[in-house]
Formats: structure tokens, sequence, C-alpha cells
């Protein structure tokens, strides 16, 4: 009795829960913010773009159970310390998004950076205040795939003994349980749907003068 299970164990499942949600957050939120300078390196930088998009995507194509095992050797902390997991997944997020804020920047009209510069905006008040805000669609995009992605990834850790909803996957394999696996799927769909609706709101809440260009 697949129910019977999740009530007895709901206050597990709901730590878990947490766990997976702090895990998949902090890593999205360091990687953007770690993406946004060196993706407008790579945009400013005509000869330096395929070195830093290139070198960014590489990074992606490492193992991340490699990853959480090796980075300990690295960095001095202990396997089961859940700061590999925060690291390995803010480097694929930026392997991730370099490109898409490169390609984002890329994308704001000549026309526009040109109007800011002549109404006496600064390169970083244009940047900031001009050209990031347009390119807030191209890269919420690719946020939505970033998250999604780090909510599968986090689940790896439970070959590590690291806390979070992979972990009813390897409970309900030892217990040979189909419960606590399927709340685990199911969770982390929900919380994959979940952090794609948040960031599609934001992306609303920061581009107001998208909904004005469609109603007129």
């Amino acid at each position: 009795m697949s129910m019977d299970w999740v009530l007895d164990n709901r206050d597990r499942i709901i730590e878990l829960a947490v766990s997976h949600v702090w895990l998949t957050l902090v890593p999205t939120v360091l990687g953007l913010l770690l993406a946004l300078p060196l993706g407008w390196w790579a945009h400013r930088s005509k000869r330096g773009y395929s070195m830093i998009v290139g070198t960014a995507g590489l990074l992606y194509t490492i193992p991340s159970l490699a990853l959480f095992i090796l980075l300990p050797s690295f960095i001095g902390t202990k396997i089961l310390d859940p700061i590999n997991i925060v690291i390995a997944l803010t480097i694929y997020t930026i392997a991730l998004l370099v490109r898409v804020v490169a390609d984002g920047l890329a994308s704001v009209p000549y026309e526009t950076v040109s109007a800011a510069e002549a109404m006496g905006y600064r390169k970083w008040q244009s940047l900031l205040m001009v050209e990031l805000p347009v390119a807030v669609p191209v890269i919420a995009a690719g946020l939505r795939v970033a998250v999604v992605s780090n909510v599968s990834i986090v689940t790896m850790a439970a070959l590590l003994g690291i806390s979070q909803l992979g972990t009813l996957f390897t409970q309900g394999f030892q217990l040979r349980l189909y419960a606590p696996m399927i709340t685990g799927i199911v969770l982390c769909v929900i919380l994959a749907l979940i952090f794609d609706a948040l960031i599609i709101w934001l992306d609303t809440l920061a581009t107001p003068w998208r909904e004005k260009t469609v109603t007129t």
C-alpha cells in the first residue's frame, strides 16, 4: 500500500524534499551569478568567445558521480559533505549558462544599446539597466533547463549517502519496495515543475513590457 507508506514516512519525506530543494536552488543561483560575468566577457571578447564558451561547455561533460567523488580530494571536504554537491552543480550550471548569457546579450538590438549610450549611460549602466533586462527571456529559458537538470542530477548524491529525494530510490531498491521509488520520482517531477513555473513567473515579472507589446 504505497499511500500507507507515504503517510507513515511523511516527516522523513518532507525532510528529504527540503534538502533536495536546498541542494538544487543554491547551486543554481550561484551558477547564474558566476555565469553572468563570464557570459558578458564572452560576449564582449569576440576572439575569446569560443574559448570561454567552449571551456564552460566541456565542464558539463564531466560525469556527475565522478565529480562528486573527486571534489573532496581537491577542496579538502569529506565525501559526505553536501558542499561537494553544491560546488559540482554550480559548475554544471555555469557550464550551461555561460553560452546562454553571451547569446542573450548578443540578442539585444544594436539600436537599443546605441540609444542607451546616446542617453549618457555608462557601459556598466547600459549592461545592468538595458542589456541584461532585454536579455532576460533568453537567460530565463536557459535557466529553466539548468534548474530542471539540477533537480535530476542531485538524486545521484544518494549513491554517496547524502540525504535528498534520491535517497528514496536507494531505499526502495534495498528494501525491494516500489513505494519509496515512486514517491521520489513523483516529488522530483513536482519540484521540477514548480521551479520551472517560478522562473517563468520571474521572467514575466522582470519583463512587463513584453505583455504590453503582445496586447497592443
